[in-house]
C-alpha cells in the first residue's frame, strides 16, 4: 500500500472550517507540492526510519540513508516557512496551512516529521519572546530549515514537574550565561540534517526563586556564531517503543567544557516563554493524532480491500463485505475526520486576537482527544488486518508503536484535561466555556447530539463550583465529552457542504460515537471519594 496525501479532504475541511482568505490556487500549490514530498521521498523512508533508526557515533547522531537527502529537499522547497512572518523570512500564510502541511508529512513519516514540529516551536517562542537581534540571527535560517529547533525542559528527576529541576545558568559578565545540566527526551536533540541545532533551555540563574517562579530561558546554539561548538553532549540515544525515526536524546550541557547560552526574554520569564512553545506544541501533537489516524486508515482500508477470507453470497469475499470489518473501518474514518476537524478548527483561531478564549479553550480538547483517536484508530487498524497485523513486516502496528507516545509528551492528557477544569472553564469568568456551547447548540441538529451539548453544559456548570478533588476525578470524562460534542458540531457543518460519502460518515459519528460521549455523564459526576476507597497499598 502507497500512502496519498489526502488532499481533497484537506483542502475541503480548510475550506470550510478556517476561513481563511487566501487565493485558492495559492492554496492548491501548497497542498499538492507538500503531497508530491511526502508521497516521493518521505513515506518510502518510513520503513527504514523504524528500522534501521539514527545511531550514535563519536561524531554525534547520524541518521538512516536517505534522510538528509530527503530534508535537503524540504529546505529547498521551502516548505518550512509556510507559517512563519514574512518579516523574518517566511511566507506569513495561516498557522493551519502550515499544519496542513505538517499533516502530509507526518502521516508519510510521523517520526521524521518531528524535526519540522519542535522547529516550529522554537520560532514561535522566538517570535515572541526573542530579542531584535536574537530574531534577525536565528528566525530567518530556523525559517527555512537550515537550523533545526529543538525545547529542552524535562530532567531525570523533574518529569512533569518543571518547577523541579535544576539546569543552571551562570552570568558570565558580557550578557551571555554559562549553561549545565541534563536535559532527557529531547526529540531531534542531535542529528546530522543540518549544520547547526538551536537549543531553547529553561534553567536557573542564581539565587532565583525556587519552583516555576524562578525558571528562565535559554538560547543555546549547538554552533556558537563564531563557529566554535557549545559543550552540548549526546550522552545517548533512548531506546523507545516507537517514532524510531526521531533521535530522542539525553543531552548534557556543559560537563565537559563551556556551554554558552543567551537568555531569551527577561530573567524568570521562562514559564512564559514555555508556555508559548507548549501551546503551539500541544496543537501539533493534536496534529499527530491526525498523521497517524490518516495513515492507519488508509493502509487498513487497502488490506480489507485485497484480504480475502470467507465467503459473502456464496463465493469468497474480501473482508471488506463483512459487518464487523465494516464496522472497524467505518469508525476508523470516522475517528479521523474528527480529529482532523478539531484540530483544523483549533489550528485556525491561531493569530486571531478576537478568538484567543476559543483557542485556549479548544487546545486540551485537540491535544488530548485528537492522540486518544490516534490510539483507537491505530489499534483497530491493526485488528482489520488481523494477525499479519501483528507481524511488523505488514507495517500496521508501526502506526500503533508511533502513536502510544503523543498522549503522554507535550503535557499528557490527564494534564490537559486538568488544564481544562482547573483554567479553561473559568475563562474569562466562564463566557468562553458558554460561548463554545452556545455556539454549538445554534447548529447542533441531531438528537444525539444536540443531548451531549446539553450534558457538557450541565457537567461544565457543575464543575466550575465543585471542589478541587471532585473537578480532577471529572476531567477525563468531561474532557471527551466535550471533545466528542465539538466534533459532532463540526463534522455536521462539514457534511452539510459535502456529499453522501461525508453525509454517512457524519451519521455514523452522530448514531454511534455521539452517545458513548453521552454514558460518559455518570463518570463526570461520580465523587472523588470512590476513587479513594482503596489505599495505595490495595492497589
Amino acid at each position: 500500500m502507497t500512502y496519498a496525501a489526502p488532499v481533497a479532504e484537506q483542502r475541503f475541511v480548510l475550506d470550510q472550517l478556517a476561513g481563511l482568505g487566501i487565493e485558492p490556487d495559492m492554496l492548491d500549490a501548497v497542498l499538492e507540492g507538500a503531497a508530491q514530498l511526502a508521497e516521493g521521498e518521505w513515506a518510502p523512508l518510513a520503513r527504514i526510519g523504524d528500522t534501521q533508526g539514527p545511531r550514535l557515533t563519536d561524531d554525534g547522531v547520524r541518521m538512516p540513508a536517505g534522510y538528509r537527502e530527503a530534508y535537503r529537499a524540504y529546505v529547498e522547497g521551502g516548505w518550512g516557512t509556510i507559517g512563519v512572518e514574512e518579516a523574518h523570512g517566511g511566507q506569513g500564510l495561516p498557522f493551519v496551512v502550515q499544519a496542513a502541511v505538517l499533516e502530509t508529512l507526518g502521516s508519510a513519516n510521523m517520526g521524521f516529521a518531528l524535526a519540522p514540529i519542535l522547529t516550529v516551536g522554537a520560532i514561535e517562542a522566538l517570535s515572541h519572546h526573542g530579542s531584535p537581534e536574537q530574531q534577525a540571527t536565528y528566525l530567518p535560517r530556523l525559517a527555512t530549515g537550515e537550523w533545526t529547533g529543538t525545547m529542552n525542559l524535562t530532567e531525570p528527576q523533574a518529569g512533569s514537574d518543571v518547577g523541579a529541576l535544576r539546569a543552571t545558568a551562570t552570568p558570565r559578565g558580557d550578557g551571555t550565561y554559562t549553561i549545565r545540566g541534563t536535559k532527557i527526551f529531547i526529540s531531534f536533540g542531535d542529528h546530522d540534517l543540518t549544520d547547526n541545532i538551536v537549543h531553547l533551555v529553561l534553567a536557573r540563574t542564581p539565587d532565583a526563586p525556587v519552583g516555576t517562579r524562578g525558571i528562565s530561558l535559554f538560547l543555546v546554539p549547538k554552533v556558537r556564531l563564531d563557529g566554535t561548538p557549545n559543550d552540548v553532549r549526546v550522552v545517548s540515544i533512548e531506546h523507545k517503543m516507537g517514532l524510531h525515526a526521531s533521535p530522542t536524546c539525553v543531552l548534557a550541557f556543559g560537563e565537559e567544557g563551556e556551554c554558552v547560552g543567551e537568555l531569551i526574554g527577561p530573567e524568570f520569564g521562562g514559564m512564559r516563554a514555555m508556555f508559548t512553545m507548549m501551546n503551539n506544541a500541544r496543537l501539533n501533537v493534536g496534529l499527530q493524532g491526525v498523521q497517524v489516524a490518516e495513515a492507519a486508515t488508509q493502509k487498513a482500508a487497502a488490506f480489507a480491500r485485497e484480504r480475502v477470507q470467507g465467503a459473502r453470497e456464496g463465493g469468497p469475499s474480501a473482508i471488506v463485505a463483512h459487518p464487523d470489518v465494516r464496522r472497524m473501518l467505518m469508525r476508523m474514518r470516522a475517528q479521523t475526520a474528527a480529529a482532523r476537524a478539531l484540530v483544523y478548527y483549533s489550528c485556525a483561531q491561531v493569530g486571531r486576537a478576537e478568538a484567543r478564549d476559543r483557542l485556549e479553550i479548544m487546545t486540551p480538547l485537540a491535544k488530548a482527544h485528537a492522540t486518544d483517536l490516534g490510539n483507537e484508530v491505530a489499534s483497530l487498524g491493526i485488528q482489520v488486518h488481523g494477525g499479519m497485523g501483528f507481524i511488523e513486516e505488514t507495517g500496521a502496528a508501526q502506526f500503533f508503536r508511533d502513536a502510544r507516545i503523543t498522549p503522554i509528551y507535550e503535557g499528557t492528557n490527564g494534564i490537559q484535561a486538568a488544564d481544562l477544569v482547573g483554567r479553561k472553564l473559568s475563562l474569562s469568568n466562564g463566557a468562553a466555556f458558554a460561548a463554545l456551547i452556545d455556539d454549538m447548540r445554534r447548529e447542533a441538529e441531531a438528537v444525539p447530539l444536540v443531548a451531549l451539548v446539553d450534558a457538557c453544559e450541565r457537567v461544565g456548570r457543575r464543575l466550575q463550583t465543585a471542589d478541587a478533588d471532585d473537578r480532577l476525578a471529572a476531567s477525563y470524562p468531561f474532557l471527551t465529552m466535550l471533545s466528542v460534542a465539538a466534533s459532532g458540531w463540526l463534522l455536521e457543518r462539514l457534511a452539510r457542504a459535502g456529499d453522501g460519502n461525508r453525509r454517512a460518515v457524519t451519521a455514523f459519528y452522530l448514531d454511534q460515537i455521539v452517545p458513548e460521549a453521552l454514558g460518559l455523564e455518570a463518570a463526570a459526576t461520580a465523587p472523588a471519594s470512590q476513587l479513594y476507597a482503596l489505599s495505595a497499598e490495595d492497589f
